[in-house]
């Protein structure tokens, strides 16, 4: 898995904008690493609490529903298809480096793909729930893509080991998973849909990635 990060974190100093951060000194983190400040810039891997898989997607689309880009639960830990980018909303002051605190609206480019995730009033695949997506890229993106960031217990600022749920801001629907599998094109993975109340299954972690340092104040 060091090789993994390795091969990471030469992908960010390649292809990271210079002006905005320091790339070389990003650091890799798997997930046993404790306090690490999670910043605008940072790939990583959300790791649902409950099963364990990672959330992930890949140019597959649905076939039903939107047609757009599908999202899964990916169960093993070193796919490159299960990283995202932390970016910020459109139209803001934060920049690549600034920690993120409670409440945040952020938004999640797939790095393989560079499409955001993405949700909408259409039913997921499985369950009928709230269907979460991937759409867009670089210069198309909506507040379909804003997902509010909401810290469990008394954190002030995103940390590797917090637990966290996502909310989209449209759809009110918390970004969601369970251990219902797909059998054919994605067979193995998991559904990952939104609900809009507040459960188990809607906990996710930051989990292997690339942390940049802070640049902003805390």
């Amino acid at each position: 898995m060091a090789l993994g990060f390795f091969g990471l974190a030469l992908f960010l100093f390649l292809t990271l904008d210079v002006d905005q951060g320091s790339p070389s000194s990003a650091s890799a983190a798997s997930s046993s690493s404790q306090n690490v400040e999670i910043t605008y810039g940072a790939v990583l891997k959300l790791m649902h609490e409950k099963t364990k898989f990672r959330l992930h997607s890949h140019d597959v689309p649905y076939g039903s529903g939107s047609g757009q880009q599908s999202v899964t639960g990916f169960p093993n830990v070193d796919d490159s298809n299960s990283y995202w980018i932390v970016r910020p909303p459109l139209d803001t002051s934060a920049k690549q480096g600034d920690t993120i605190p409670h409440g945040a609206i952020i938004r999640l480019q797939h790095m393989r793909t560079k499409k955001w995730l993405h949700s909408h009033l259409f039913a997921s695949p499985i369950s009928g729930n709230i269907e979460v997506s991937c759409f867009g890229g670089d210069s198309e993106s909506d507040t379909g893509d804003f997902w509010r960031l909401a810290i469990e217990g008394s954190g002030k600022t995103w940390k590797q080991d917090q637990r966290i749920r996502l909310q989209h801001v449209d759809t009110g629907g918390y970004l969601h998973s369970h251990d219902k599998k797909y059998s054919r094109i994605a067979g193995g993975q998991q559904e990952v849909c939104g609900v809009r109340e507040k459960r188990a299954d809607n906990i996710w972690l930051a989990a292997e990635g690339v942390y940049l340092p802070i640049t902003g104040s805390k």
